[in-house]
């Protein structure tokens, strides 16, 4: 079967997920007697829509040409299906379904989704279509076919980053079905959503012409959170030409708006967060952070019979953000009555522009050499990115009681400009993989790339003496470039046609500008990492993936170590720098089961262990054998439903240890905690379904987010009401 035969069954066994609607092509390859202009046969079978976790056959990542149970790597993908049951509203949401992911709290350079995996911070290793999503921006589902997370190193397919891994966004795309699906949710705290699905086959633009349009609305306050408001609102048309034919056009755009109140959560009192109530609030109700997101791209595909296809992404993004927000702090006091302690209120405001402009090329070529099979995808990208910001500082602002804050007060502080940054990254990247297979058992895997990372930064930075503000006393222009190889080489072995064994091993690197800026510091501003080469990291893996139950259940486990090499440490000459002196390494073990025990029970569950440590490094830096940052030992994840007659019922919990969220002196941490969800879901109709969720169902008071200087508590106990419906 070939490549793109292959891959339009993956796409159309999404579309059987979402619609009740399966369909059924031929290959794409023009066989004996056939003419290659004949259109292809198209059957449409109308049926009960199923319910699935389980993962599709293939990764939707074009780079990734084995079925996922051969690909070595461990790789957790979250269906459409799943983040439905679980009532998941934002990525953050979404990403619990991971035990090797935990999140952490934005700050003032860095806004938007901050996830770690396996011990890495990968802020800037999300992408939506196998193409970097930079922005600082908070995503929602709406649009999501599904979410994969590819654990490990990964720079041969991505470029720059992915220390820990990468988080993939897998956009709805237009498909030959007529249907619409929608959501409208109801909840505590005000939550009030909307999510509409709409595709049509449009025979007018000629054979496989088809359009898709989803939209989403969202409003919310946070249960237990005071003051805090999310207010979000998108939309995503697509249309397709040529599906399910050798030539296949598809052009998107995506666009969301939000405007929200943030949520900086609580001080930290000496090393652990303060003992205040959960609901606490230390900012201005007059806070506020507001981002744009628009993406547009436009993808080409062109399949030469069954041994070559070639594609060509295209994508130009861009990004805005405007925010001020207020960040809780204690400075000393530790001695003192807790009713006598005074928190500061660190009042940041600044406003963004981001723009990406980048071209993606690949062609996959299927040949034999002898004996030996080959799967070679080749390929080269490139492009521009940019960020412009303007930070600035506050003067005069009055601090606030640690048990009773006023967020009614005026915001009456001095805005003074602090610092503005431009940086222009130009890059490409050059790239081989070939996937070998002789024999019905074996199969190597090579795979070679080469990044040119080429920075050019601007600053100007403003005096913070009161008397002189908006007086310019320095700035800096700088230029590097970064040239990298990446490699990545595997073994698999498969001892039966339903299970793989492999050992792969895999590097990648993390340039001073992986972020678009040399700023290492939201305090003092530092350049600290501008004239240091790329931290490198290589990866060393063990696993074994098998398809169980006739292939209803996905069940994989791994063993694992990364190494960080040359980690970014202070320099213990020059407190203003850092130097590539130290080493860090995360050793862990990953156990995943997703799919259907029965027909009508299925489940997904997971384990992560994770020993991530300090093993070189510098006076000023994080002592040796110290844990990394955001690194729990332990997390588990399950989440079960079970079906009878028109009812299904569902629940599940999560288990993260303890985190260290600073670990130089003095170390701050957070300790682990339970929680539980329940979902009830009854179908009115074969069209029409009520699903109700509660979250947290115990009320447990955690703390969910971490940052060094601040940590955001969990929500309390939220319960959802949604009606879904298809048509």
């Amino acid at each position: 079967m070939n490549l793109a035969l292959r891959r339009l069954g993956t796409l159309t066994y999404r579309a059987s997920l979402m619609t009740g609607v399966a369909l059924v092509l031929p290959p794409l390859s023009v066989r004996a007697g056939e003419s290659a202009n004949e259109p292809p046969e198209l059957v449409i079978i109308e049926g009960q829509r199923p319910q699935d976790y389980k993962p599709p056959e293939l990764p939707s990542l074009g780079k990734l040409t084995e079925p996922l149970i051969d690909t070595p790597q461990t790789i957790n993908v979250i269906t459409e299906q799943l983040l439905k049951d679980r009532a998941a509203t934002n990525l953050t949401d979404a990403l619990r379904t991971v035990p090797g992911i935990s999140i952490g709290a934005g700050e003032f350079r860095s806004l938007g989704n901050t996830p770690t995996i396996r011990g890495f911070v990968a802020r800037t290793d999300i992408f939506m279509d196998g193409m970097r999503d930079f922005g600082s921006y908070y995503r929602d589902p709406f649009n999501f076919d599904g979410i994969e997370v590819l654990q490990g190193p990964s720079s041969v397919l991505f470029g720059r980053g992915s220390t820990g891994g990468v988080i993939n966004q897998v956009s709805k795309l237009p498909m030959m079905s007529n249907f619409v699906t929608g959501t409208v949710i109801g909840g505590t705290d005000y939550t009030r959503r909307g999510v509409i699905d709409f595709n049509r086959v449009v025979p007018e633009l000629g054979e496989g012409a088809a359009f898709r349009f989803t939209a989403m609305g969202h409003e919310q306050n946070v249960t237990g959170r005071n003051v805090i408001e999310n207010s979000r609102w998108g939309v995503a048309p697509s249309l397709a030409l040529g599906l399910g034919m050798p030539t296949r056009l598809t052009a998107a755009y995506f666009h969301m708006t939000a405007n929200d109140i943030p949520d900086y959560g609580l001080p930290y009192l000496g090393a652990n967060p303060a003992p205040v109530p959960r609901q606490t609030y230390y900012g201005f109700d007059s806070d506020f952070r507001k981002t744009t997101t628009d993406i547009g791209t436009l993808k080409a595909e062109h399949d030469f019979a069954s041994a070559i296809s070639v594609r060509n992404q295209l994508r130009y993004a861009y990004y805005t953000r405007d925010f001020r927000f207020t960040e809780p702090l204690i400075n000393g006091q530790l001695t003192m009555p807790l009713p006598n302690i005074v928190v500061t209120r660190n009042v940041d405001p600044g406003k963004a522009h981001e723009s990406m402009l980048w071209d993606q090329f690949d062609a996959t070529l299927h040949f034999e050499t002898g004996r030996l099979n080959h799967t070679v995808v080749i390929g080269a990208e490139g492009g521009r990115e940019h960020v412009n910001v303007e930070y600035e500082n506050v003067a005069g602002v009055s601090p606030a009681p640690l048990f009773s804050p006023d967020s009614h007060v005026p915001f009456n502080g001095t805005i003074f400009p602090r610092i503005k940054t431009d940086t222009t990254v130009t890059g490409y990247g050059l790239f081989a993989i070939d996937t070998i297979k002789f024999g019905e058992r074996w199969e190597v895997m090579g795979g070679i790339r080469w990044d040119d990372f080429h920075t050019d930064y601007h600053d100007i930075r403003y005096s913070t003496v009161s008397t002189s503000y908006g007086t310019v006393i320095g700035g800096n222009d700088i230029e590097r470039d970064d040239a990298k190889p990446s490699y990545r080489t595997a073994l698999i072995y498969k001892p039966q046609t339903n299970g793989t064994v492999y050992f792969s091993y895999g590097t990648s690197f993390n340039s001073s500008a992986d972020e678009l800026s040399l700023v290492t510091s939201s305090r003092n501003f530092n350049i600290a990492n501008a004239f240091l080469d790329p931290e490198e990291n290589e990866n060393f893996e063990v696993g074994t993936k098998w398809d169980l139950l006739d292939g209803r259940l996905f069940a994989a486990a791994s063993l694992f170590q990364l190494d960080k090499k040359n980690a970014r440490v202070p320099d213990p000459t020059n407190s203003a720098a850092n130097v590539l002196a130290g080493d860090q390494r995360v050793r862990g073990a990953d156990l995943q089961a997703i799919g259907h025990i029965t027909e009508n029970w299925q489940l997904t569950v997971g384990y992560t262990w994770l020993d991530g440590q300090t093993i070189k490094s510098t006076p000023g830096g994080p002592p040796v054998g110290s844990e990394l940052q955001n690194t729990p030992e332990h997390a588990a994840g399950l989440w079960t439903t079970y079906r009878f007659g028109q009812f299904e019922i569902g629940g599940g919990g999560q288990y993260v240890a303890s985190r260290v969220a600073q670990n130089v002196p003095p170390t701050k941490s957070v300790s682990g905690y339970w929680t539980f969800d329940a979902m009830g879901k009854y179908d009115i109709s074969e069209r029409l379904a009520l699903q109700l969720n509660v979250i947290n169902i115990f009320d447990k008071f955690y703390i969910d987010q971490l940052h060094f200087f601040h940590v955001v508590p969990g929500a309390g106990r939220t319960a959802l009401l949604s009606l879904n419906f298809s048509y």
